[in-house]
């Protein structure tokens, strides 16, 4: 969904009508992967869609080569650093050299699409891939075995993120939105979850910015803890796919780990995004008893916004067909992967090159993400927003390990 993130609703789009001074910028909402729209798209607030032109197959292949190259001679260095430092693999390094450049060069819109094309739909096939690794029979023990950690981890981190919230004075949806980024699935939830309760854009993009920081964080410190600790393959894919927030950062993590944690992570990961519906769901049920809602936002782009009447509103927002969109249709391809593997329709000798395409994939989104580091967005949120996602971050990091521990999964 997630960084890096692949969501149904876009957080430009996710706001209701506020004035125009509060709309997400294009580039703060796109530096996660999420399915942020450009600028050209709706705005908040005006009664007029804005809506780009359509342009050709050709015209959009062109416009994303530019970007894409980028990422991909970044990938293929950072492939290199990996192959001679084994413990930090290829997407590590990858997110490090994308981000260096984009804090001393920032790409231009020039190269703004191919950016965005690598860090979400070259990431999401590298996960449909990691689907040939696996049986059907192996996904559902994975994901029964996980459940008592994962759920744990997301009670934790939801139950925290409103005392941490209430304790540091961050406004409702602003905490909400960490809180549910941090612990489902980084901007894929925030993306679900914001017209779900009405949320402000510039609370849109302050969440974003600040899951992202901790998704890069995740790639880098949680392998070393890992290795620090002794974990095994599926230790540490339990503890990726339950404590990592966006899925583009789930699969770089555990695959830095090893192959073998790669793919419980990502079934622990497909379990826990499934969660976004009946998390939507119950906050749809808490918004519709707030008819109105007094003000939103935080600092100067604090907005006053009056909801229409809740109940209409909320039986708009979340339908069953829209609760079924809210599951990424690149999980639908893992699982689809997995049943054609189960079934023999995927040669085993394929099955080597597969995991080494998936691999190389996953270090040319991490080199995009790194290569959209946003450090004017996460500048302008502030410090309170950030180290709510620093406690959320710590926190939720522990409940895994020791839900790990109580539950004798920690090996």
């Amino acid at each position: 969904m997630n960084a890096v993130t692949h969501p149904s609703a876009s957080p430009a789009q996710a706001a209701p009508a506020v004035p125009a001074a509060s709309t997400v910028p294009a580039a703060s909402a796109a530096r996660v992967g999420s399915a942020a729209p450009p600028a050209s798209a709706a705005r908040v607030g005006s009664a007029t869609a804005l809506v780009a032109p359509t342009r050709s197959l050709p015209d959009r292949a062109r416009a994303v080569v530019p970007g894409l190259a980028l990422a991909l001679a970044v990938a293929a260095v950072a492939t290199v650093v990996g192959q001679h430092v084994p413990l930090v693999g290829s997407a590590v390094p990858g997110a490090v050299i994308g981000a260096i450049i984009a804090l001393i060069i920032k790409p231009g819109a020039r190269l703004a699409p191919g950016i965005k094309y690598a860090s979400t739909f070259l990431l999401q096939c590298s996960v449909v891939l990691l689907g040939t690794q696996l049986s059907i029979a192996e996904a559902a023990r994975v994901g029964m075995a996980s459940l008592p950690v994962m759920l744990g981890t997301l009670a934790v981190c939801l139950s925290a993120a409103w005392l941490y919230g209430r304790l540091l004075g961050i406004p409702r949806d602003l905490r909400t939105l960490i809180g549910v980024g941090t612990g489902i699935c980084g901007g894929s939830a925030i993306a679900a979850v914001s017209p779900v309760i009405e949320a402000a854009s510039t609370d849109v993009a302050y969440a974003i910015s600040t899951i992202f920081l901790f998704n890069i964080a995740a790639v880098l410190v949680f392998p070393l803890i890992g290795h620090a600790i002794g974990m095994s393959q599926q230790s540490f894919g339990l503890f990726a796919g339950t404590a990592v927030n966006d899925t583009s950062s789930v699969v770089a993590t555990a695959t830095t780990y090893g192959a073998a944690a790669a793919n419980h992570a990502i079934v622990v990961k497909l379990v826990r995004t499934l969660m976004i519906i009946p998390i939507c769901l119950g906050l749809a049920g808490l918004t519709a008893r707030r008819p109105v809602v007094a003000g939103t936002g935080i600092g100067r782009d604090a907005v006053a916004v009056t909801t229409a009447p809740a109940s209409a509103a909320t039986s708009a927002r979340m339908s069953p067909p829209r609760a079924l969109r809210l599951v990424p249709w690149f999980l639908i391809g893992f699982v689809l992967a997995a049943g054609l593997n189960s079934a023999g329709l995927i040669p085993s000798g394929s099955h080597g090159s597969l995991q080494r395409v998936s691999v190389f994939l996953v270090a040319v989104a991490l080199s995009a993400i790194g290569l959209s580091t946003n450090v004017p967005a996460l500048r302008k949120a502030g410090p309170r927003p950030v180290l709510l996602g620093a406690l959320l971050w710590v926190t939720v990091a522990l409940a895994s390990l020791g839900l790990q521990t109580l539950t004798g999964t920690l090996r």
